[in-house]
């Protein structure tokens, strides 16, 4: 297939570069510094820094749009907030109008959103038939999902949780700490964590794009949510280290601000729908999932 993907140099666009390509895809990915990723992606891959020449995406058959501003680096000033939603919003805008200006336009069209898109819900299991918070965050993926279903072909939008690999996402920055002994629960450490292990977003997506009955917002995260404090003890039982640390919840508030729901909140959620599609999970529990990336 000829597939465009936006956001390819992240965390997961980059693995999901190299499976596409190994599958014998032909990869367009749009990048506003081409060149400075050239080196890094797979070696026939057309690399374009914009949109512009372009008055539909007829040639293509699959659009695939990850991109957006990292969503914890920087604190959630007004003007940071804007340009978290511009970043999302935006380029999903100029997709959507690519893909709508067509006579023949992608089967296909997989958008990034996030389970930040539920809010806080401690306890209570979340399928996707739940509402949006009414939050930032609800909002921003609310807003997000809503520009991207306005296309005019197959819509798949992925409600992303924690994506756990060997280097980068969560556990680039957490990695390093509890190799240091300074691992420990956050807060009461009762907030469920939904997490999903960057070889099962890799084989979702790719089965999203496949089975073209499946269509709307999908949860890309295991079957088997754990709370903050149960992963706290999973990880540094497998790295050999001891976690006793405790980060009040009021610190985290006073360091992060309004960021600080991103580990705070309970986030109990559910895969229903690519379970129900028949997607089968490789990494379904926690321990199993990062004794593989500790190479345990």
């Amino acid at each position: 297939m000829k597939i465009l993907i936006t956001g390819g140099t992240g965390f997961i666009g980059k693995t999901l570069l190299k499976q596409l390509d190994s599958e014998g895809h032909q990869l367009t990915l749009l990048s506003r510094s081409p060149k400075q990723y050239s080196a890094q992606t797979p070696a026939n891959t057309q690399l374009l820094s914009s949109l512009d020449g372009f008055t539909n995406l007829d040639d293509f058959d699959v659009v695939i749009n990850l991109a957006g501003e990292p969503i914890f680096n920087h604190s959630w000033t007004d003007p940071q907030k804007q340009k978290l939603i511009d970043s999302r919003i935006k380029i999903t805008q100029k997709l959507v109008s690519l893909i709508n200006n067509g006579q023949q336009p992608p089967h296909t069209f997989i958008s990034g959103s996030a389970i930040g898109y539920y809010g806080d819900h401690p306890q209570l299991m979340m399928t996707e038939k739940m509402p949006a918070a009414n939050d930032f965050l609800g909002s921003l993926c609310q807003q997000w999902e809503t520009t991207a279903l306005a296309a005019n072909t197959r819509v798949c939008l992925l409600r992303t949780g924690l994506v756990l690999g060997s280097y980068g996402g969560v556990l680039g920055r957490l990695l390093p700490l509890y190799s240091h002994w300074l691992g420990g629960r956050i807060g009461d450490g009762q907030q469920f964590w939904s997490w999903i292990s960057l070889p099962d977003m890799i084989n979702a997506i790719l089965f999203l794009i496949k089975n073209s009955e499946c269509r709307g917002a999908f949860n890309m995260v295991s079957p088997n949510p754990v709370t903050n404090q149960e992963f706290n003890d999973t990880l540094a039982r497998l790295m050999k280290r001891k976690a006793i640390l405790h980060i009040p919840a009021s610190l985290i508030k006073i360091v992060l601000g309004e960021r600080a729901c991103l580990l705070l909140n309970s986030q109990k959620i559910y895969p229903e729908k690519l379970l129900k599609a028949g997607f089968q999970f490789d990494c379904p529990t926690l321990e199993a999932t990062l004794a593989k990336i500790l190479n345990n």
